[in-house]
């Protein structure tokens, strides 16, 4: 082991060679470590991750996994693994060789996270347990297919937690426009909300839309991008999905309102947000408009619901929302079968006369 110690201010370095994935011979340097034992350690880990070892320790297959996966992903996509994987994760096996974790081992961990408290006190619901248990068996399904782990211990431990399907809320037309006759002393909470409402397009979306993305002569709007604020920056990614990339048609009045919102908007360059707000805004506009009409507190997804359920009262099938939308038909009408009452009885009477028909 290549451990020194640097006198004049009493830490410890490695410095040692190693074979790179191209063969060629490198050095490597690293300082600053508080002990001996230290040193070795964090040489020992490294040349294990190049050997891909799973002698290595959990903690260093972590930074291979990272190395492998954040590429593929948005940027706050990996935030929220990493998150998880620091937090909820390395604590308990980053010390760990990854082959000697067993399915018992992962099931300890699963009663330590039941046990665990979010910042309000309250335990953690089962949709985030299983969100948690699925990146750990994520990790080592990735160790499992590309670096020689013989098998998941999380997999066969099982999971925890299980997917809990949110209630949709939503507002009819009239508590729709209720609630927007008591924000339109803010124009650009108005004519948010108003896209939100009549386009049924994501959050993101609509605070990333530009002037470039309206098209008033087609009477369109392009979808093809969604906003983030993360750690203290706006970010611009792709949308959720590629169905997501879509073009909307709009009606007539929207065109209008928009228009009239776009002259008097600050900026003439076509690729300014023309909603520079965060998401924490919206949500306070939702607190003050919605106490102000009287209408009950919806969450700003369930606008995007609230023009689904308007479509479906106005007879649109599936396929056609599923389109607006950005998703899958499939998707649409297992999540919102619900709202399709008068179809199901409409249905069985058409069924009924074709099956009284001959007698």
């Amino acid at each position: 082991m290549g451990a020194f110690k640097n006198e004049k201010n009493n830490t410890w370095y490695v410095q040692f060679r190693y074979t790179d994935w191209k063969g060629e011979r490198q050095q490597k340097f690293k300082r600053g470590f508080k002990t001996k034992r230290e040193a070795q350690e964090w040489e020992s880990n490294f040349l294990m991750r190049k050997k891909a070892d799973v002698t290595m320790s959990f903690e260093a297959f972590s930074e291979l996994y990272e190395r492998d996966i954040k590429p593929k992903l948005k940027e706050n996509t990996w935030l929220t693994k990493e998150n998880i994987i620091k937090k909820k994760i390395i604590p308990y096996f980053g010390k760990l060789s990854l082959c000697d974790i067993a399915a018992k081992d992962v099931m300890d961990w699963q009663n330590e996270i039941r046990g665990l408290k979010d910042k309000r006190g309250r335990n953690y619901s089962s949709t985030y347990l299983k969100t948690v248990h699925n990146q750990l068996s994520a990790m080592f399904n990735h160790a499992v297919r590309y670096y020689g782990l013989r098998s998941n211990p999380a997999s066969i431990a099982g999971n925890m937690g299980s997917e809990e399907r949110k209630e949709m809320s939503f507002w009819t037309l009239d508590e729709y426009k209720k609630f927007s006759e008591t924000i339109m002393d803010k124009p650009l909470s108005f004519y948010a909300f108003e896209m939100l409402y009549w386009c049924g397009i994501r959050e993101g979306e609509m605070l990333a839309l530009t002037p470039k993305d309206f098209d008033f002569g087609a009477e369109t709007l392009t979808i093809n991008k969604s906003y983030q604020r993360l750690k203290g920056r706006d970010v611009i990614t792709s949308p959720k999905t590629k169905k997501s990339n879509r073009t909307i048609k709009m009606p007539k009045f929207l065109c209008e309102e928009m228009q009239d919102y776009l002259n008097m908007f600050y900026s003439d360059v076509e690729n300014d947000r023309i909603f520079p707000v965060s998401k924490s805004y919206l949500h306070h506009e939702m607190d003050r408009g919605s106490k102000a009409a009287g209408v009950k507190r919806i969450r700003i997804h369930d606008i995007r619901h609230s023009h689904v359920s308007l479509l479906i009262e106005m007879g649109f099938t599936a396929l056609a929302i599923a389109d607006r939308l950005g998703h899958e038909s499939i998707e649409v009408t297992y999540r919102y079968a619900h709202l399709f009452p008068t179809k199901q009885t409409e249905m069985a009477n058409k069924l009924d006369l074709l099956g009284r028909e001959g007698f």
